[in-house]
């Protein structure tokens, strides 16, 4: 059995994707996911199968869609890939608060990849590494010209932007799950 962080891809953030929780983990326990545990309202789920990350990803994306009617882009990654990302992180000395991850669900191409790398914003760092977007917000999130929606345009992959805290929470989340087993 393997234990996976899975991130919703612009779940409950506006009017429109209104996906509860609740709902989508008796749905996803229905399917066969065990111990499946939800963090906030925003698609941070931890849930125990015997599929890869893969085929975890694939199939929460598909229940997603038969059982409430719209698409979501679904990464799933165990928690020494998120552990990794977080220890390899840049901008350690940044403000807590100002500090983001946007993983990739796919690679970029060489050439997109080279082209955002000349993306110069005047109150943000970012650095792509480790299948992650690594983000300063010096400004703070809300501020910021360098969101998902830019990051996805320009690198052409869909990806899903998460905060140092709900990073370390699904971590934390994961943990707990491994030990109880």
């Amino acid at each position: 059995m393997h234990t996976w962080i899975v991130f919703l891809r612009g779940v409950n953030v506006s009017g429109n994707r209104k996906l509860k929780m609740a709902d989508l983990k008796k749905v996803l326990e229905q399917a066969g996911f065990q111990q499946v545990k939800t963090h906030i309202q925003s698609g941070n789920l931890v849930v125990l199968t015997h599929l890869e990350a893969t085929e975890t990803a694939k199939k929460i994306t598909s229940l997603i869609r038969k059982h409430f009617d719209f698409g979501v882009p679904t990464a799933a990654l165990d928690h020494s890939g998120i552990t990794k990302i977080l220890e390899e992180a840049p901008f350690k000395d940044a403000e807590h608060k100002n500090r983001y991850f946007s993983i990739l669900m796919e690679n970029p191409s060489n050439e997109a990849l080279n082209a955002f790398n000349k993306l110069v914003f005047a109150e943000e760092d970012f650095l792509v590494k480790n299948g992650c977007v690594y983000l300063n917000c010096k400004k703070g999130a809300g501020k910021a010209k360098l969101g998902n929606t830019l990051i996805e345009n320009k690198l052409k992959v869909s990806a899903t932007t998460r905060n140092l805290n709900t990073m370390l929470k699904m971590v934390d989340l994961a943990k707990e799950m491994e030990a109880t087993l």
